[in-house]
């Protein structure tokens, strides 16, 4: 059963919303941006990571990572990025959703860079050859790239990353002390061997797996 919340505690509207906080800061207002300007571009080019926030036609909300080189986003204009689409699991939720529902967010990390970038805009998929080739990797041209006509751009303050201390070397945790990603899907779905051995080969062949498919 899902966490019963209290009525009377439940936020009813954006009017009573906003009475919970102070006024919004004049930069806060101002900072939001129509088009990419040099510092965007510039965050754009050095930023190997993104996040792009997405929804079916229902409402049903998703997010996914991308990830490449540095640069990896492409500026066509002042209100155009390309982004590569890797091989993935082939769910493309992503796609579909983009398909019902082109309004996208997204959100560029700098390894080091405390402070986000955010663009919003609405999405478009292509197999554009004359895209495509500049986007690819060893040789290997992506499928399809998806384009987004950029609407709004802001920088984002520093507050989450420094409160999760996201790239604090003493914040790091030790990744062996929860189970592989395979063992805690297979446990989720078809139930893992519970020999350790066997269990180390399916990790292994998991990892061989992601250096002949990153492209």
């Amino acid at each position: 059963m899902p966490y019963a919340l209290k009525p009377e505690h439940l936020v009813p509207d954006e009017v009573a919303l906003r009475a919970l906080f102070p006024a919004t800061h004049t930069l806060a207002a101002l900072k939001s941006l129509p088009a990419l300007d040099s510092h965007a571009r510039d965050f754009i080019r050095r930023s190997p990571f993104l996040c792009i926030g997405t929804q079916n036609a229902e409402g049903k909300a998703d997010v996914s990572p991308r990830g490449d080189p540095p640069g990896f986003v492409a500026v066509l204009d002042d209100q155009t990025l390309a982004i590569p689409d890797r091989p993935g699991n082939n769910r493309l939720d992503t796609q579909s959703n983009i398909l019902a529902n082109p309004s996208v967010g997204l959100l560029f990390m700098v390894p080091g860079f405390d402070d986000t970038l955010r663009v919003n805009g609405t999405a478009r998929l292509t197999t554009d050859p004359q895209i495509l080739a500049p986007l690819a990797v060893n040789d290997r041209v992506p499928t399809l790239a998806i384009v987004v006509s950029v609407t709004e751009v802001f920088l984002h303050c520093a507050k989450a990353f420094r409160r999760s201390r996201l790239w604090d070397p003493e914040a790091r945790q030790n990744r062996k002390e929860m189970p592989s990603l395979l063992k805690m899907i297979l446990d989720q779905t078809t139930g893992a061997p519970q020999d350790p051995a066997a269990m180390q080969k399916i990790d292994e062949g998991l990892d061989a797996d992601y250096r002949n498919s990153m492209y």
